[in-house]
């Protein structure tokens, strides 16, 4: 059996119709999101945008910022250094991961 597209979290399947219906949010503010580089869609070959799951999640924890009285700008940069976060924890892991290979099993920090 192979996957459906619907299986995959990043396939790009929804609306900006959809979408908002979902969320309860305008048309605009999705569009806003595009344009402030905050929720970047997929487009269709027509150029419409185009949501996977995991871009709608990202656009609920974006709302929910928004609503805490964040601007568009500072959601952005929020969102930025998150990522680099994530980043910097796998870095280190593998770091860690290195060193211990380094001391061995029996050794501290191994």
């Amino acid at each position: 059996m192979f996957p459906l597209p619907i299986d995959d979290e990043n396939a790009p399947l929804y609306s900006v119709g959809q979408v908002a219906d979902m969320l309860a949010v305008q048309q605009a503010f999705l569009r806003r999101l595009d344009e402030f580089e905050v929720v970047r869609p997929q487009r269709s070959p027509g150029g419409q945008r185009r949501y996977s799951r995991n871009d709608i999640g990202q656009v609920r924890y974006v709302v929910g910022l928004v609503d805490e009285g964040m601007t568009l700008t500072a959601v952005r940069r929020i969102l930025e250094l998150e990522q680099e976060v994530l980043r910097l924890n796998a870095e280190l892991e593998a770091t860690r991961r290195r060193l211990g290979d380094l001391n061995g099993p029996g050794e501290p920090g191994g």
